[in-house]
């Protein structure tokens, strides 16, 4: 069986920078378990797959893997998704994508880049005192957490952000927590860094469903719905973010770097 593969940077003007992901779309679903060996191979932080959806409700069916597990919501890996539909059909100006945990998500046109519509998932205060002695941090500005799993501790400066250096295997031993570090920046209004070591990517390069946690926070710290963002990876990011109501409207450009196939074996 052949199956088509891309290669997307998402979040990023140019190759080699932001995060990449795999996209394959397929004809049909294969089961869990071959997606998942599939995703292993790739060994990218998330590969996304599309089935055309036959119930109307969206353009696309669309799931996401690291090289370990499914995810509830992947934000670069949707918008590579976009950016591989919308590269392809030049007269189409949206595409819209159904998920099983994070509902519609639709991918636009935004000039030269695009426009990710993700759910708002606003954070709540709460101690998180094993993953802030696995990060490594004396003091932290506060702690919050969404029940999706994914942990925001705010710090002081983007000092703080760019010098952290985890305790991957204590991070680990929490499970599959997506977890968060901004703090406020000195060229872009926030920076974080973002780690999953539970999930099998121990710091992902630029994590759109992080700033679907962080928007509804920094909208409300900054005083204004809208702002920007990097994420200081090694390979590092930009994002706009916008608070709309209940959701949160991200942008950002796409290059794809590779386009291939995928042989996998039919028996």
């Amino acid at each position: 069986m052949r199956l088509p593969f891309l290669q997307i940077d998402a979040f990023t003007d140019r190759p080699f920078a932001g995060n990449p992901a795999a996209v394959m779309p397929l004809d049909r679903w294969l089961e869990d378990e071959t997606l998942q060996r599939i995703a292993a191979e790739n060994n990218l932080s998330e590969t996304a797959f599309l089935v055309t959806d036959a119930t109307g409700e969206a353009d696309f069916e669309l799931r996401w893997f690291t090289p370990t597990t499914e995810v509830a919501l992947c934000g670069h890996a949707t918008l590579a998704s976009g950016h591989a539909i919308l590269g392809t059909e030049p007269c189409r100006s949206r595409v819209t994508f159904r998920t099983r945990k994070a509902g519609i998500l639709a991918v636009a046109r935004d000039g030269a880049g695009y426009k990710l519509a993700l759910p708002a998932w606003k954070p709540e205060p709460r101690p998180l005192p094993a993953i802030v002695a696995a990060l490594g941090l004396d003091e932290v500005v506060e702690t919050l957490w969404h029940p999706h799993r994914y942990a925001l501790v705010i710090v002081e400066n983007e000092d703080i952000v760019r010098g952290l250096t985890p305790d991957f295997r204590a991070l680990a031993a929490g499970g599959d927590i997506l977890t968060i570090v901004s703090a406020r920046g000195r060229e872009t209004d926030i920076v974080s860094r973002a780690f999953a070591p539970g999930g099998g990517v121990d710091e992902d390069p630029v994590t759109g469903s992080a700033h679907a946690v962080m928007t509804p926070y920094w909208a409300e710290r900054l005083g204004r719905p809208e702002f920007s963002a990097w994420q200081a990876s090694a390979r590092g990011g930009h994002l706009g973010c916008r608070l709309d109501g209940e959701r949160v409207i991200l942008s950002g450009h796409c290059v794809t770097v590779v386009e291939g196939t995928l042989l996998l074996p039919c028996n």
